[in-house]
């Protein structure tokens, strides 16, 4: 069987800027003080006018004395802004993490969704996970199953989710790109692909690229909306499809799976690979980009963590696909590992050219 060494992790803290945000929703004191001072719009009230005084910014917010008051030393506390004779404003590493403004709401705003599965449902995580799939908020959330059928509700709950993912992905693509080469890929395919975030992101990088995402109907529906106002949706095309029965796309160069395989039991991941083996032309790869198993003991998971935290028993180490790859004679099988919130891996495998 073939075997791939698994290399050295790539520290985050060298690369991924995006990482900084997660200092400032670490805890649910601090997550909720930030995400109050969105809802009044004391960040953005600050970010026009660079300064304010105690006055102008009660006025502003509609906030009283003392619950300003209040919310300010709390955002004070967490390194969030800075009080000079009155006068407020962002302190300025904050002002500079708010380039990344999407994920940070995104992050406050699913981690709060998901907190009171954490609070009153985790010991059934714990001791009983079929039990916390009918507690929780977890698997309603991410039902998958509202994405085969056309619906208002259904479009509002899959697109809902995808934001989540979606702005994930976007981050964790750009530092995919830093350890990994797509410049001599000119077909792709990306199984799961979700919005097209994952692909967006690889065209926008390197113009030869022609992309298909596969995943399925509304989320394809939802995917075309996301990408319409972008100049690259013109090279990124969408198949709706279930991959548990549908043949994929042939002739790829590469097919990729990102954050994809963890959802769904060895026996079909096997499956999926090998229709993915099948929709690789030879010579083509074939791609795996997923979280690792959650190490808490290497990194204290904090209040932004918690979508991911709750997901704890779906990931796997990368020897479970490497064995898979080698088990359907791809060869040349590598993986890499890279620490960004969480450690991921990256696992390629190539088809045989004859």
């Amino acid at each position: 069987m073939n075997a791939a060494a698994i290399a050295s992790p790539v520290a985050a803290a060298d690369r991924v800027d995006y990482l900084r945000v997660d200092g400032y929703i670490a805890s649910v004191i601090g997550a909720r003080s930030l995400k109050t001072a969105f809802e009044i719009g004391l960040i953005d009230h600050l970010l026009q006018r660079g300064s304010s005084p105690l006055p102008l910014l009660m006025r502003a917010t509609g906030a009283d004395e003392r619950g300003l008051g209040m919310l300010l030393a709390l955002l004070q506390s967490a390194g969030i802004v800075e009080q000079h004779h009155g006068d407020v404003r962002l302190q300025a590493d904050f002002r500079s993490v708010l380039r990344y403004r999407d994920l940070l709401e995104t992050k406050l705003d699913f981690a709060g969704l998901l907190l009171d599965d954490f609070a009153d449902h985790f010991t059934a995580l714990v001791r009983d996970p079929q039990r916390f799939v009918g507690q929780g908020r977890l698997y309603e959330l991410f039902d998958y199953r509202r994405a085969l059928s056309p619906g208002f509700e259904n479009y509002q709950r899959t697109r809902a989710w995808m934001r989540l993912t979606s702005t994930l992905t976007r981050y964790e693509t750009r530092a995919l790109m830093a350890v990994h080469d797509f410049r001599l890929c000119r077909r792709l395919l990306d199984v799961g692909g979700n919005s097209g975030e994952f692909v967006l992101q690889l065209c926008r990088r390197h113009p030869e690229l022609q992309a298909t995402v596969f995943d399925l109907p509304l989320v394809c529906e939802v995917g075309l909306e996301h990408l319409l106002p972008e100049p690259e949706a013109t090279r990124i095309g969408f198949v709706a499809g279930d991959l548990r029965t549908d043949v994929l796309p042939g002739g790829q160069d590469v097919v990729s799976f990102k954050s994809m395989l963890h959802d769904w039991p060895q026996e079909d991941v096997s499956r999926f690979l090998a229709s993915a083996v099948d929709a690789l032309a030879p010579g083509g790869r074939l791609l795996i980009f997923e979280r690792g198993p959650i190490d808490a003991l290497r990194k204290a998971p904090g209040f932004a963590d918690l979508p991911v935290l709750l997901f704890f028993r779906s990931y796997r180490p990368p020897e479970v696909y490497i064995s898979l790859l080698a088990e359907l004679g791809l060869q040349d099988i590598g993986c890499s590992a890279l620490e960004l919130d969480t450690s991921f891996f990256v696992i390629t495998g190539r088809k045989a050219v004859v």
